[in-house]
């Protein structure tokens, strides 16, 4: 009925939102009980898009009971809808047009966060907001407390600690330059002592589950930082499709869920990892599955010493860490960079051995990453002369 009413808007009025009730009912009593035929075009527009909306909903189910069933082909077609949010100032860039759609997934992030406070999100700090709260996600609170800073969709400081404010003087150590205008993102309710360190320096967006009173008040004092309220975690182990558009179509994918546990590991060196070394390089492997590939990242005792993301050569993606790690460590006044002593993780294989002995260059001491490539074994022997422990885990977790 609701497309029938809409395909003849010409004479029909079709309303399927009550945020359009008042519009129309002025409407009304400005033409003696008529409506006006841009009025019904416009809601005609609304009218299919909800109707394709339902329609798409219902097919993405049958697709996903039919995968369920073991079903293998993709579906011939797929459809994808959403709701509009809130129109954006622009895009990426102030020549582009932009607007904040939600498809209706019930998944705790930027779409079911409430703002406190602050300017109106843009684009790209939706985009990085999104991206530092799944990466914080991966990290149970109950285990401990998690702080991501990420900068243009790419983390430049991740840590676990006792307490939130630990965590974030740990994350910031790492990269504090690029941190600066940066959107924090915490696994715990924000507290006071945490705003208080934050507000040290400048920061764009903040998003935690909940924030406490004491961190409100904070935070409110700072009338440009965008301060989010999750209400809750996303479930990283939780299936789900990501899609991206390309010129005429678009890619659709299930969602990154996949984990690597330590039973996973295979060590393929001489030498044995220490538990400390097996436990930073899951970390920095999980890590690497929200950096931009090529990536390479480096922690040490729960914290990142430093990471490298989004070139064209794993070589250089380990030497830009490193050479990043001696900033940082002249920064804080240390005697040697944190990437002295730590675990590395590539978020895909070494092809050849200069990469992995640009990390043992930097100080790295253990090594965690896929395999499966033709020349493993080379890789292997150099880790070998170089006194690494090397893992692989069978998993990739490239991120275009």
């Amino acid at each position: 009925m609701t497309r029938s009413a809409a395909k003849n808007h010409d004479w029909v009025t079709v309303v399927v939102d009550p945020e359009d009730y008042a519009t129309v009912l002025s409407e009304m009593d400005a033409n003696n009980g008529a409506v006006t035929g841009g009025l019904r075009r416009k809601l005609a527009q609304i009218a299919f898009a909800r109707t394709a909306a339902y329609d798409a909903a219902v097919s993405n189910w049958f697709a996903d009971e039919l995968a369920k069933g073991g079903e293998e082909a993709p579906p011939r077609r797929r459809s994808f809808a959403g709701h509009l949010r809130q129109p954006l100032r622009y895009g990426e860039n102030p020549h582009q047009q932009a607007a904040f759609y939600v498809t209706g997934e019930k998944r705790f992030g930027v779409t079911t966060a409430q703002q406190l406070q602050g300017k109106e999100l843009s684009y790209n700090n939706i985009n990085d907001t999104d991206a530092a709260y799944e990466l914080v996600a991966e990290f149970a609170p109950e285990a401990s407390a998690a702080c991501a800073i990420i900068k243009h969709a790419n983390p430049c400081g991740v840590a676990l600690g006792p307490s939130l404010v630990e965590a974030y003087k740990s994350a910031l150590a790492c990269d504090p330059q690029s941190a600066f205008g940066g959107v924090l993102a915490f696994n715990r309710t924000l507290d006071g002592a945490t705003a208080e360190e934050i507000t040290k320096i400048f920061t764009e967006v903040i998003i935690a589950p909940n924030a406490d009173e004491d961190a409100r008040k904070v935070i409110a004092a700072r009338r440009n930082v965008r301060l989010l309220i999750a209400g809750g975690l996303p479930d990283p182990n939780e299936a789900g499709l990501s899609f991206r558009s390309v010129s005429g179509g678009f890619l659709v994918q299930t969602r990154d869920n996949g984990h690597v546990t330590r039973a996973m590991l295979k060590v393929v060196t001489k030498r044995q990892p220490t538990e400390q070394e097996i436990t930073d390089m899951l970390l920095a492997f999980t890590i690497g599955k929200h950096v931009k590939s090529n990536a390479v990242v480096y922690v040490k005792d729960g914290v990142t010493a430093a990471i490298g993301a989004g070139q064209m050569s794993r070589v250089d993606s380990a030497r830009i860490a490193a050479l990043k790690a001696i900033d940082a460590a002249k920064t804080a006044g240390w005697a040697q960079p944190m990437t002295v002593g730590s675990s590395a993780a590539s978020e895909a294989y070494f092809p050849f051995p200069d990469g992995l002995l640009a990390v043992a260059e930097a100080g790295a001491t253990a090594v965690i990453q896929p395999g499966g490539s033709i020349g493993d074994q080379k890789v292997i022997e150099a880790a070998d002369e170089a006194g690494l422990a090397m893992v692989f885990t069978g998993m990739r977790h490239f991120r275009h």
